[in-house]
């Protein structure tokens, strides 16, 4: 994907560099396949705010997207690739032989008129979604399920990818994004090849508003507070807020696990992501 530079003709196109998106169907959605997203402004049903720096922003259909790939052993054709306002990655239209159509996460290097299957054991071609378990050692996977039949759960962001770098007793080894290594039982689907849109994190804004749009808020500062507000607020002259970063409530952040020590699937866990980080 490439990415598009503009010329500062006015204040707020000055650095700005987007996605390059004319290759993307023109038109709006699959009417069939979209449903209702209604705003929250991240308020409960009590009008509190429940979820900060949410507000605003385009009104926007759901996609209905399958992240399962259960359709096993028949062969989809993409009808053309589109925009998807609810997730960072771009969106394929697949079209089976018996008029079906359905909504997955486009991979790399893929376009229309491309043939995809899903299945038990399939070719390794991007697109094409199989059991961990048959997969070759070395394989680039998106959209990875955690549990046979719940749905892909991990490598969904435009750009990601994990690989399958073991098999042990009907498990599977893979390696993640952020660095950790982990089991997944080898019935789980995945997707071959890495998400679309790399260059997604490569875009500059250039304006606030243009993260408005995006129904996304400004947050201020704890240390920009007062004592009532935030446990960083407050002090004489400008602080750096102590010693010990921590949220609004008083927990910690910025590094501070949060992990449950005595949650199930730590044991599925071969490499914790913050291994890395302990060796520095």
């Amino acid at each position: 994907m490439a990415l598009k530079q503009y010329r500062p003709t006015s204040p707020a196109r000055r650095g700005l560099v987007l996605v390059d998106r004319s290759h993307l169907h023109k038109g709006g959605p699959e009417k069939a396949l979209t449903e209702g997203l209604p705003k929250t402004g991240g308020r409960n049903n009590k009008g509190h705010i429940t979820s900060r720096g949410i507000g605003g922003g385009h009104k926007r259909k759901y996609r209905i997207m399958d992240f399962k790939r259960r359709k096993w052993d028949v062969e989809g054709t993409i009808e053309r690739l589109e925009y998807d306002p609810n997730r960072s990655a771009f969106i394929a239209l697949i079209v089976y032989p018996d008029g079906e159509k359905t909504y997955i996460l486009a991979p790399q290097r893929v376009g229309p008129g491309d043939k995809i299957i899903a299945g038990k054991k399939t070719d390794v071609k991007p697109g094409n979604a199989m059991e961990t378990g048959q997969m070759p050692v070395g394989t680039i996977v998106h959209n990875v399920e955690l549990k046979p039949g719940k749905g892909g759960q991990m490598a969904r962001s435009a750009g990601t990818y994990a690989q399958v770098v073991g098999k042990d007793r009907g498990l599977t080894i893979i390696r993640l994004g952020s660095g950790e290594t982990r089991y997944i039982p080898g019935n789980c689907m995945a997707t071959v090849g890495a998400v679309s849109n790399p260059d997604n994190s490569n875009q500059t804004l250039a304006k606030a508003g243009r993260n408005r749009w995006r129904g996304i808020r400004p947050l201020t500062r704890g240390v920009a507070k007062n004592p009532v507000d935030h446990p960083h607020g407050g002090g004489e002259g400008r602080t750096s807020g102590g010693r010990h970063p921590v949220t609004p409530w008083g927990k910690p952040t910025k590094g501070a696990k949060t992990r449950d020590r005595k949650k199930a699937s730590n044991k599925m866990i071969i490499r914790s992501r913050h291994a890395r980080k302990k060796k520095r």
